[in-house]
């Protein structure tokens, strides 16, 4: 306990989060006033492009991540696609699109049953009537949930050998489509996978019929839903959330952002845009800017990307994170699951959302919920392809101009801006989900929306890794190699 009467603590680094993470709280009162969530690692990969050609992105960008590298090639494609004044083969966009569905639904799968739910495994739950049943199904390693979602993932992602060549890190993600044409037989392939994910995700986790759980409208037939038969684990999770009082954890932020996910002839599966205040606009990253006034990094006004740099600086007296403070139109975003299918209308979601905002249970459902959705549109995907149509368009490289590609990761919306002059990168910043939600604080002194959730967080007394702060931080499924590059 300090001279102030405010207690300092540290948790981190966190397990079961890709990469390092430390959030530092101040606790009075029994509750958390402040937090600082801290980036510990910074890698480099933007000045690595510098002075390289634009296509060389393709090769260099997967490597920033190893769970998430189809969304940083499709990023990187549709920014060179810009550049260069590509419109994609629409056979070769609907390859991408399940390509990168498949890796979004792997994501959501592996977080909720390896990353999230094991918390409830804790120690401090063991006085729960619920706690042995959590044990059985999510116990690291042994938990029957978590073998079958890990054989299920493993199966998915045999789409990848079919189109991608292979996963991860990928090369076959083009400005103009893919390089892998599939046949009839890898149609029917990749067909077959799609309704055996299916299969599984409605009897391990919806615990019944897919197309009855998504024309759910509101909590009221979420929960007569809920009375009916079916042991899925979605209805587990429920019902652990209303024990241990999800919904009143990890308040968000009132601005959600999209990019759009899975266009296909100029218009996306989830709607991109922008909520704030009630209201959906447009998504622009003119908006946009990076705060350094508290990142381990040279000092500069906040920025647009085209604009920015990425230079590391351990003396800057004001810094706790190597982590950059994105805002649009200077507010922070939360993006992610939440935001994607909120903004996109999705009934349920969106009811949960009106009721009681982003939180922890919002977070998570409205992740389960798309991954429901994405096991339709894979199907609808693969079926869509034509193996006699071409799978890709060419074109010529661009010696001087500028470009910004989005898309949407699992975690949320992530963008890449290229400057290239005389026909190799000048400047290449990267904003990825987790540097939205993980940020540090700006020069006005905004937190980032992972540190305004924890913010009113319970700590007992005795807590030296407080099993709330976990809840909140994991239900953004935080990817920090990807945060800071």
């Amino acid at each position: 306990m300090s001279e102030d009467g405010k207690r300092r603590l540290i948790v981190g680094p966190f397990n079961r989060v890709e990469g390092d993470l430390e959030v530092r709280l101040t606790i009075a009162d029994g509750r958390v006033k402040r937090a600082e969530v801290v980036s510990t690692l910074f890698r480099g990969f933007e000045r690595m492009l510098v002075g390289r050609k634009p296509e060389d992105a393709l090769v260099f960008v997967p490597r920033i991540c190893g769970i998430c590298s189809v969304s940083q090639s499709v990023a990187a494609a549709r920014m060179l696609a810009a550049l260069g004044g590509i419109t994609p083969a629409p056979n070769g966009e609907r390859a991408i699109n399940l390509i990168h569905a498949a890796e979004n639904a792997a994501d959501h799968l592996t977080h909720f049953n390896l990353f999230f739910m094991a918390d409830f495994t804790r120690p401090a739950y063991e006085a729960r009537a619920w706690h042995g049943e959590a044990c059985r199904r999510f116990a690291a390693g042994g938990g029957t949930s978590v073998r079958r979602a890990i054989e299920a993932r493993a199966e998915l992602l045999n789409i990848m050998g079919l189109i991608a060549g292979h996963w991860p890190h990928t090369l076959a993600i083009q400005p103009g489509g893919v390089t892998k044409a599939p046949d009839g037989r890898d149609r029917v392939r990749l067909i077959a996978i799609a309704r055996a994910f299916r299969a599984y995700v409605e009897r391990a986790l919806i615990g019944g019929s897919l197309d009855e759980f998504l024309a759910l409208k509101d909590e009221a037939e979420l929960a007569d839903w809920r009375c009916a038969a079916g042991d899925g684990d979605l209805r587990f999770f429920l019902d652990i959330a209303d024990d241990v009082g999800l919904a009143g954890l990890g308040r968000g932020q009132d601005l959600l952002m999209s990019a759009g996910a899975y266009p296909q002839d100029g218009t996306p599966l989830f709607r991109g845009g922008v909520l704030w205040r009630g209201m959906v606009m447009d998504f622009d990253d003119s908006g946009i800017t990076e705060d350094v006034s508290h990142a381990y990094l040279t000092a500069a006004a906040p920025e647009h990307p085209f604009d920015g740099w990425t230079e590391p600086d351990m003396n800057s007296s004001a810094a706790y994170s190597f982590c950059k403070a994105p805002r649009l139109d200077g507010r922070p975003a939360e993006v992610g699951a939440l935001a994607r299918q909120v903004i996109g209308g999705q009934a349920l979601v969106r009811a949960a959302y009106n009721a009681e905002g982003a939180n922890v249970r919002s977070r998570v459902l409205a992740r389960l919920v798309e991954l429901a959705r994405l096991c339709v549109a894979l199907e609808q995907m693969a079926a869509a392809l034509d193996p006699a149509a071409a799978f890709i368009t060419h074109g010529a490289p661009v010696g001087t101009g500028r470009a910004f590609g989005a898309c949407e990761a699992a975690r949320g919306t992530l963008g890449h801006w290229i400057v290239v002059e005389k026909g190799v990168i000048r400047n290449y910043q990267l904003v990825a989900p987790t540097t939205w939600n993980f940020s540090p604080r700006d020069e006005t002194g905004q937190p980032g929306p992972l540190e305004r959730a924890l913010e009113g967080t319970p700590i007992a007394p005795d807590e030296a890794t407080p099993v709330a702060v976990q809840h909140i931080v994991r239900s953004y499924d935080p990817c920090m190699v990807c945060t800071v590059h």
